[in-house]
Formats: structure tokens, C-alpha cells, sequence
């Protein structure tokens, strides 16, 4: 009894991107084989114009970005939210957004108004449950270094290890840069 042959992946490609697939959503290699039209969508800051020249075996699109610069951008990066301009986002992050102050990688605004990220679960920002050792862990980021400050059994102790760390890193350099805390008033 003879094995019956598969057809290569180029030619169910074909198939598939000329509407003749066996069966919505066939799965080939992890990926799915049916193209979805994304002409017109808006992925951040780009509109998708057309479908453009597949990069490597994925399928890619010709976007237009706020900016007016074009750029091709494989479906994958787009829908992922890995790609959301021509990079005009990226050489505005290196440059700092307008309005704001860069000192060192450090934005002086951000440390003055000292918000809470929105997926803190602790209420204090560098500080967080270590689960596994049953331990509240105390870190600060300044200057794109990040700093431990140590494991505390009690909460209380990791806020203050890190209140500490606040007074001696941010607020001695919001007072050199004119931007100075609430309680420096």
C-alpha cells in the first residue's frame, strides 16, 4: 500500500490565498493559512493601505504612519502590537516626548508626579510580593539602573527601605533639577 503524498506548503499556500481552502482556519506549521484582510485597519499610529510582498513565509502589508512615512509590516507585528509606526515612536522616545524633561534616561516630570502604575498590586511603586519566598522585595529604578533593596517579611519594612531609597535617589534629584517635591514646597 502506497502512501499518499501531501501537497508541498507553497501550493496550500496558493490555494489558500486564491479562496480555495479545504476548511476555515486549517492550520499549517502553527500558523493559520487563511489571509485576514486587514486594508483600511488602524494598528497605533498606522493605517493599513495593501497587502505588500510576503517577508520570508509571512504575510506583510503596505502601511501609511501619521507621519506620512510608508512602510511594509508583517501581519504578525501589527496585530501583536509590536509595530505601531513607520518608527517615528521609537526616534521620539530616544529624543523624549515634548514637554518633557530628560535628565540621564530619566524623565524629571514622571518622578515629580510620582503615580502608581496601574498594574501595581502592592499600592507602593517598587514594591511586590515574592510568592515563592513568602517575602515583600523593595527595588527603585533611577537613571536605567535598577536597584535591590533588600526582602522584608513585613510590608511595612519594604515600604520604608524603599521611601529611603525615594529621598536619597529622586527627590535630591528633583531638587537639583528645580522640580522639587510636594513637601519641599
Amino acid at each position: 500500500m502506497g502512501r499518499k503524498s501531501l501537497p508541498s506548503r507553497s501550493a496550500v499556500q496558493n490555494r489558500v490565498f486564491s479562496g480555495q481552502a479545504e476548511a476555515v482556519g486549517e492550520k499549517s506549521g502553527g500558523h493559520s493559512r487563511k489571509k485576514i484582510d486587514l486594508t483600511g485597519q488602524r494598528y497605533g499610529k498606522l493605517t493599513v493601505l495593501a497587502p505588500a510582498e510576503n517577508v520570508g513565509s509571512r504575510t506583510a502589508w503596505l502601511c501609511r504612519c501619521d507621519c506620512g512615512q510608508e512602510t511594509v509590516v508583517r501581519t504578525n507585528r501589527l496585530r501583536s502590537g509590536h509595530t505601531a509606526s513607520c518608527g517615528c515612536l521609537a526616534a521620539g522616545r530616544a529624543e523624549g516626548l515634548p514637554g518633557l524633561t530628560y535628565v540621564d534616561g530619566t524623565c524629571v516630570e514622571m518622578l515629580a508626579a510620582k503615580t502608581v502604575r496601574r498594574n501595581n498590586t502592592s499600592g507602593v511603586p517598587g514594591v511586590d510580593w515574592l510568592a515563592a519566598k513568602q517575602r515583600w522585595r523593595a527595588m527603585i529604578c533611577f537613571k536605567g539602573k535598577r536597584h535591590y533593596l533588600g526582602s522584608y517579611a513585613r510590608f511595612e519594612d519594604a515600604v520604608k527601605a524603599r521611601k529611603r531609597a525615594e529621598e536619597a535617589l529622586h527627590d535630591e534629584f528633583l531638587r537639583e533639577f528645580g522640580k522639587g517635591t510636594e513637601k519641599d514646597g
